[in-house]
């Protein structure tokens, strides 16, 4: 049979994903992902330590970054991206700097080094894009971790205007929607421009459009920021549906505020009030309500 008429396979680009040991929640990256890209994932080597500030000094050295980088270049991709909220805001801004040298370094060719990105440097030039100055935090994180992010954030300017932490230093990826969603309603108080969700072992790609059309502000995650980061260097955009800081880039314009989520069945109500600095720089918009939140894989 004559098969010359698939022209194929296509030329393949692809994201090199370095994650600590922990991470589960492959298939969540692969949902920011346009068809045509790839994602080859390695994770770092397993280390006896707990959710901690410890562990994410641990996961981040330099050597360990920069044999996780070299088991990727066999497979050629055009960007590097570190996975890791927690070990990329540790060393502070400049820590988070000589992360990408050493991986840019460790993944050098004839062209040159490899563009890397970490979750934590997406993170800013993901608040840059929106010009968010002032942010409301939400992490799985011990208060430990949570403020070390806090820090990593004031060194850039960043101004925290809430917090919400579950204290939780194992098993991350089970936390459910749910909880995801609560912890996002009480952060928000006063008048922040944006909400982030840290931690890149969080589940968050559905929960983004619901919790911006209630709260009526930006919302990014980790593993959101981390792909749509690396995809720009791509020349590529990171899809999914309703996310601000995803239609702002695919219009070329300063992110918007989305259209309305189609209705769903109602689960809970959205809350009356919205802070009033938000709501003056705001049209007019019912957000819809929440939808049940279906039931992960590997809850217990």
């Amino acid at each position: 049979m004559d098969i010359d008429f698939l022209g194929g396979p296509q030329p393949q680009r692809g994201v090199g994903v370095v994650a600590p040991f922990d991470f589960a929640l492959d298939r969540e990256l692969w949902r920011w992902v346009p068809d045509g890209i790839s994602l080859h994932l390695t994770r770092t080597p397993f280390v006896p330590v707990e959710v901690s500030l410890d562990l994410a000094r641990l996961v981040s050295e330099h050597q360990t970054l920069r044999e996780a980088v070299r088991a990727l270049i066999a497979v050629e991709p055009q960007v590097v991206a570190y996975a890791c909220t927690s070990g990329s805001f540790v060393g502070g801004l400049a820590g988070e700097r000589a992360m990408c040298e050493a991986m840019s370094r460790a993944g050098e060719t004839e062209s040159g080094d490899l563009p890397s990105v970490t979750t934590s440097g997406a993170l800013l030039e993901a608040l840059g894009a929106l010009g968010a100055r002032r942010v409301a935090v939400v992490t799985p994180y011990t208060e430990s971790v949570t403020q070390s992010l806090e820090e990593y954030l004031a060194q850039a300017g960043i101004v925290i205007t809430g917090r919400e932490f579950l204290g939780l230093t194992r098993h991350i990826w089970k936390v459910p929607y749910r909880d995801v969603v609560d912890m996002a309603r009480r952060a928000v108080v006063g008048a922040a421009d944006c909400l982030f969700i840290s931690c890149t072992n969080l589940p968050t790609y559905d929960v983004i459009p619901q919790l911006e059309a209630e709260l009526r502000m930006p919302v990014i995650s980790a593993n959101q920021v981390t792909m749509w980061s690396a995809l720009r260097r791509l020349g590529a955009e990171a899809v999914g549906p309703y996310q601000r800081l995803l239609m702002g880039t695919q219009q070329g314009t300063s992110p918007v505020v989305p259209p309305v989520v189609p209705p769903v069945a109602p689960l809970a109500m959205a809350p009356e009030t919205v802070p009033e600095a938000v709501s003056e720089a705001l049209p007019p918009l019912t957000p819809p309500p929440l939808p049940p939140f279906p039931e992960q894989e590997g809850l217990n």
